[in-house]
Formats: C-alpha cells, structure tokens, sequence
C-alpha cells in the first residue's frame, strides 16, 4: 500500500501536468462555451461549429486518466474525469475563480486519497 501522503503529491502532480503540460493553448481556450469560433480552424467550406463540449470532454479524459493510472483504481478515474468536466463548466461560466477551480479539483484529491484510506482492498 502506497504511503497517503506520497498519493496525495502524486495526484497532485498529476493534476499539475494535466492542466498545464497537457492542456493546449487551443484546449484551454476551446473550452470555454462562449468562446468565438476561430474561424482560421475550420475548413474551407465546413460550417463554423463551437465545439466547447468536445474540448472540455477530452481535457477532463486526460485527467480522469492520470487519477485512474496513480490510483490504479478506473472507476475513480470515472469520477475525475466527470467531477472534472463539471468543475471546469462552471468555472468557464464564471460562478467561481480560478483559485476556486483550483480548491475543488484539491478536494477532489484528497477525497480520493481518503477513500482509498477507507477501501484499501478494492
């Protein structure tokens, strides 16, 4: 069994590489639902679509999948990439700021690191 502390950095890095490294410049942007299509993307004679939704999918996918790879545990990489998703929705809606965004997706973490604390077998 993995010392709580070390997980709790490990999926704090995690989180850090997730949401920097991993994050394009187009993600982050891309993500946002009132974003403006960028239209120099679309192809010539394809209709202009905000794909917010998509974007927003995939970033939240690629932390679902670093909880789930640290952990060992899929299904709580099922819930990151959902809590993730919802989390980072509301932020692009502005109902809270970054720090905000940042304080949920810590507490997140370590609700992982206590459940795992609580279910050691599973």
């Amino acid at each position: 069994m993995i010392n709580s502390f070390l997980l709790l950095f490990l999926l704090i890095a995690g989180h850090s590489l997730a949401d920097t490294t991993l994050q394009t410049d187009a993600m982050s942007k891309g993500k946002k639902r009132d974003k403006e299509v960028d239209l120099s993307r679309v192809p010539k004679g394809q209709k202009p679509l905000n794909l917010w939704w998509m974007w927003l999918i995939h970033h939240s996918l690629i932390h679902g999948l670093t909880v789930a790879c640290i952990t060992g545990r899929p299904m709580l990489g099922v819930v990151e990439a959902l809590s993730h998703w919802i989390i980072d929705f509301f932020k692009g809606e502005n109902c809270y700021s970054p720090y905000g965004d940042q304080a949920l997706h810590l507490l997140m973490k370590v609700g992982y690191v206590l459940y795992i604390i609580a279910n050691p077998t599973l």
